[in-house]
């Protein structure tokens, strides 16, 4: 229990005078959802959540995520007010380069932040993949009388999120697969930045999260700490009991405590002023100085110790399950730290030179999965899925066994139907990777990746190992016309910061992107490495096989390469760019060409942005200054000039696709191998 605090001094207005007094320095931020949230998260920070300020990486800590991310300053004056290594002078420095307090959440800036918010609605997601993951990783490792992985996961979401269309997505695949260890409250105050939300949000949530097999707890003052306390207390015997997650509408006012803004959207996303904040100060009876906290306060806050006894007793329970279960525990351990198996490297480098060998014309997707295949004998962690199209994305593999819902749990598996739900798919994978244990992975047709891009973004903003396999990328979808058709995907994104784009032209080179993904350093909590997600763009028709030598076999991993040297002694007078099905185009070309006496090589560019971060011999190697380029996608043209210059050509598409067979789009966007060595000749 909490040491008991002198009236009319309350916790919770602490919070309101950290969140106002931080606002009102930095002069911009979002004060009223931390001081109309301050008793919710009181409640929870101080009866409920498990977790150790000294260990924010605790395996078996409660994960608590605020989606609504605009009110950063609650977490921060949670985080310093129970112990974390977040010190008054960062929450002075609120919104400040460099800070540990950022305008809305990071993940790896803030100790104790799990994921960073600000796009509403994906927090809720990450956590919809935080408690999938704990009921997979409890149901894969747990065994009887050894509980290794128990703990819940807590959101707090406000209007926004639930008005955004992924919250609708995940809430529902949540209800679906029974994920009784998710507890999300809601902030219900009524107001978001247009004013009072009845206007355009007038849904009855209550019956809306019923509807997807949710328990529903009703607190009507969310400002009664022990309302709260008993509404979550009663959400976790309900999951319990009924196999249920849990929405807990906590009825608020935004900006509580303000005399004259609160209730209102004024308090929403402005400083308070140097006059309100006076007063507010008044009517909370706080008397204290900005950003001053008197140690009575402070030791109702602290969790150190209780934190410290949860994770020893944990501990304790771990060790007895380590003596009896050796393997399984060192497993889960290297899991949760997102290392591979030691021996990987070697593996790597015979799976590669397997696939090589066997030489097999097949379609990069089919290629994919074959990867898939032998990777997941090896990595346990791998975790896939599809977004309704598991039948032509090839996300699984012979014998794998689906994620279910079970009468006494989640039914173990390592394949998930989520449905039609790209965006939810993203953002759950993103929470998974976040959550630890998990390799995550998911598929969807290329053009449909724009539902899912803000979740790209944030995966590579984050720097979280998520693999996503694009399918169907090009007008070789044929019949099914220009909405299914990638024009521009490819190309924008390539030029998302620090996601990992690959498109390979045969089975070799999507066995190389696939090693490629997985080896990508994870980032857990404040272990934060230079990796981050990949996308692996693939096709739907057969890719012909490409030769190489061993040394060539090495250079794949490069993202660049001479595939294939021009002939003849007097050496290439131009290079072809290639990547993905029209790597066999340029191919064709080069032969035309040779016809000709025009000497050409034949560069696959499978990934740029790693060819991009080569070395410049390496690169000057394959593009050498001065040699007149040509660069073949079938995808548009614009991205090219990079490698090409003004002065080279591009052979691509700068329209909107047709429905037709594959092979008569190709020739009618002219997409040949004669069209290819015109251009060459043209630029020569």
């Amino acid at each position: 229990m909490s040491p008991t605090i002198a009236a009319p001094v309350k916790l919770a207005d602490a919070i309101r005078a950290l969140a106002m007094d931080a606002v009102q320095q930095a002069n911009s931020g979002h004060p009223g959802a931390p001081m109309g949230m301050a008793e919710m998260a009181e409640a929870l920070f101080t009866r409920h959540l498990r977790h150790n300020p000294a260990d924010p990486a605790w395996p078996n800590r409660d994960r608590f995520v605020l989606s609504n991310g605009h009110g950063s300053m609650l977490i921060y004056a949670l985080l310093h007010l129970t112990g974390y290594d977040l010190p008054m002078e960062e929450l002075r420095k609120f919104r400040q380069l460099h800070s540990k307090t950022p305008g809305h959440p990071e993940v790896g800036i803030t100790s104790g932040v799990e994921t960073t918010t600000g796009p509403l609605g994906q927090g809720l997601a990450n956590a919809v993949g935080m408690a999938l993951s704990e009921s997979l990783l409890a149901a894969e490792f747990n065994r009887p009388a050894h509980k290794l992985v128990d703990h819940h996961t807590y959101a707090f979401v406000g209007d926004g999120c639930l008005m955004e269309g992924i919250s609708h997505e995940v809430c529902s695949l949540a209800g679906t697969l029974r994920l009784s260890k998710l507890v999300v409250l809601y902030d219900d105050n009524g107001i978001s930045i247009d004013g009072k939300v009845e206007n355009w949000f007038a849904d009855d949530t209550a019956k809306r999260f019923e509807a997807y097999g949710w328990n529903v707890v009703r607190v009507a003052n969310g400002h009664d700490v022990e309302a709260v306390h008993a509404a979550l207390a009663q959400a976790r015997k309900l999951g319990a009991e009924h196999g249920r997650p849990t929405l807990v509408i906590c009825r608020t006012v935004i900006g509580q405590g303000a005399p004259t803004v609160a209730g209102t959207d004024k308090v929403h996303g402005a400083p308070l002023g140097a006059e309100e904040i006076a007063a507010t100060r008044a009517a909370i009876g706080w008397p204290y100085p900005p950003f001053e906290i008197p140690e009575a306060v402070y030791a109702g806050w602290d969790q150190r110790r209780a934190g410290a006894q949860a994770q020893a007793e944990w501990q304790q329970s771990f060790d007895a399950y380590a003596a009896k279960f050796p393997a399984e525990a060192a497993e889960f351990m290297r899991r949760m730290k997102g290392a591979l198996p030691a021996n990987f490297a070697a593996v790597a480098e015979k799976l590669l030179s397997a696939t090589n060998e066997k030489a097999e014309t097949v379609a990069s997707r089919k290629a994919s999965q074959q990867a898939i295949t032998a990777l997941v004998e090896i990595l346990p962690e791998m975790l896939g899925g599809s977004a309704d199209l598991t039948g032509s994305n090839f996300t699984d593999w012979k014998g794998v066994a689906a994620v279910r819902a079970g009468a006494d749990g989640i039914q173990f598996g390592r394949h998930i139907n989520y449905g039609v739900r790209e965006f939810g798919m993203a953002a759950i994978m993103n929470g998974m990777a976040l959550h630890g244990g998990y390799l995550p992975f998911g598929g969807t047709f290329l053009t449909f990746s724009d539902y899912s891009r803000n979740a790209l973004r944030m995966a590579a903003l984050m720097k979280q190992r998520v693999v996503h396999v694009f399918t169907h990328d090009s007008i070789g979808l044929g019949e099914d016309g220009p909405t299914h058709q990638s024009i521009e995907h490819a190309s924008s994104l390539r030029l998302i910061p620090n996601l990992s784009v690959w498109r390979p032209c045969d089975t070799v080179e999507t066995m190389a992107a696939w090693l490629a993904a997985v080896e990508r350093p994870t980032s857990i909590g404040m272990d934060v490495h230079a990796g981050g997600p990949t996308a692996l763009l693939l096709s739907r028709q057969n890719l012909p096989f490409v030769a190489r030598s061993a040394e060539t076999l090495k250079q794949v991993a490069r993202g660049g390469y001479v595939l294939q040297e021009a002939d003849g002694t007097g050496g290439a007078k131009a290079a072809i760019i290639a990547t993905g099905s029209e790597v066999a185009l340029a191919i064709e070309a080069q032969k035309l060409l040779a016809a000709e006496g025009i000497a050409v090589r034949v560069v696959s560019m499978p990934s740029t942005d790693v060819f991009d971060k080569q070395d410049a011999a390496w690169r000057a190697s394959v593009l050498p200054k001065g040699m007149p380029r040509v660069a073949v996608e079938a995808g548009v043209t614009a991205f090219w000039h990079k490698y090409v210059g003004l002065e080279g050509a591009v052979v691509g598409i700068d329209t909107y696709g047709e429905s037709a067979p594959a092979g008569a789009l190709f020739k009618h966007f002219g997409l040949t191998a004669e069209k290819v060595a015109q251009a060459v000749k043209n630029i020569l």
